[in-house]
């Protein structure tokens, strides 16, 4: 619908639909355009105390009732516990459209969720882990594939190929589906394919696709490495953005490919509005949109950056979710049904989800 749409994330005309902000105020936040956007904002706090929102995805249309998530909701990942230990949090939060929250799932210790969040049509909810000890020594985690109800219905661990799993793009095919996972200890890509069935999840072959990105133990974010992924089926690339490598990069043949494609080609490399870069959208007009975490090239003038550029590698736009440094993370963008763009960020600092409604012009 929005293919070839001239829109940009910062050029759409902001709508009206708006809960207060988190302290009650409901100030409006500008867009360094000169609009006001009304957000929709929700702590992502559940009642255990889980800090450090990461991953954010959003239930598709078709996603099973019968749970405590529905279509059109958004769930949220937490990769800190109460202490803000890192890579302790076990929990999902969802959040409805009209601000609500829940708990989607708590899962049992050691868990550390990470931005590796996905939802799939036929019910199944996936989200990565990389546990440490009380805040250190993260280790190589798995996948946990959970049901509607968040149940977990199987796990996939491989410490060769899913090395922390840091975040995940999936190409949802109804019966089946391709989900790419960026592995941040060891600087590498790898693609799972899978069956689904009703109530299981079967994990045909595990693939690593790309290879060869920047990773390392980080003070200010524990690890950094290979982190958001977006993936265009009509191209067949995948695009990384690698934290570490300050740099994002496109991955050809990815759904085909049968070995390492090394790191691919970079396609944006800017140090002016790249400040490692985290979570990765394709929005509908066909852009890159980016979060930007600060633990590498920070700027002070410029923390937690929300930045949109092309796939050829021309900056769009960008705006601050926070003036604290650190704070963008996770972000997701999803159609809606009304003919507008939902595009959804977690602020680690204040403990928070924000949704933007932008209208097509």
């Amino acid at each position: 619908m929005y293919v070839g749409a001239s829109i940009t994330l910062l050029a759409l005309s902001p709508s009206t639909r708006a809960l207060g902000s988190p302290d009650g105020s409901g100030n409006q936040i500008p867009d360094g355009s000169g609009n006001q956007i009304l957000p929709i904002q929700a702590s992502t706090v559940p009642a255990n105390g889980d800090l450090n929102p990461y991953g954010v995805a959003f239930v598709p249309t078709g996603f099973p009732s019968g749970g405590v998530v529905h279509p059109g909701d958004i769930l949220v990942s937490n990769f800190n516990n109460r202490t803000n230990a890192q890579g302790t949090g076990t929990t999902i939060v969802s959040v409805s459209p009209n601000g609500q929250t829940s708990l989607f799932f708590q899962g049992t210790p050691p868990l550390g969720l990470t931005t590796a969040l996905g939802v799939l049509k036929k019910g199944f909810v996936i989200v990565g882990n990389v546990p440490t000890t009380n805040g250190s020594n993260p280790q190589a985690g798995s996948l946990l594939v959970l049901d509607h109800t968040g149940k977990v219905v199987a796990t996939f661990s491989n410490p060769a190929l899913l090395d922390g799993p840091w975040d995940l793009a999936i190409q949802d095919n109804g019966n089946s589906a391709l989900v790419f996972v960026s592995c941040v200890l060891n600087g590498t890509v790898t693609r799972l394919d899978l069956t689904l069935g009703s109530e299981n999840v079967t994990l045909n072959k595990e693939t690593q696709i790309a290879s060869g990105y920047m990773f390392a133990p980080n003070a200010a974010a524990l690890v950094v490495g290979p982190t958001g992924l977006a993936y265009d089926p009509h191209a067949d690339v995948l695009y990384v953005a690698s934290t570490a490598d300050n740099e994002i990069f496109a991955v050809t043949g990815a759904a085909t490919a049968t070995s390492s494609r090394g790191t691919g080609k970079v396609i944006f490399q800017d140090n002016t509005h790249l400040h490692g870069p985290l979570g990765l959208v394709l929005a509908p007009n066909g852009n890159l949109i980016s979060a930007q975490g600060d633990a590498i090239n920070p700027d002070p003038a410029h923390q937690s950056e929300i930045v949109e550029f092309t796939k050829t590698g021309k900056f769009v736009t960008q705006f601050s979710i926070d003036s604290a440094v650190g704070a963008a993370f996770g972000i997701a963008i999803a159609p809606a049904d009304t003919g507008a763009v939902d595009f959804a960020a977690v602020d680690d600092a204040t403990n928070t989800l924000t949704v933007f409604e932008f209208s097509e012009h």
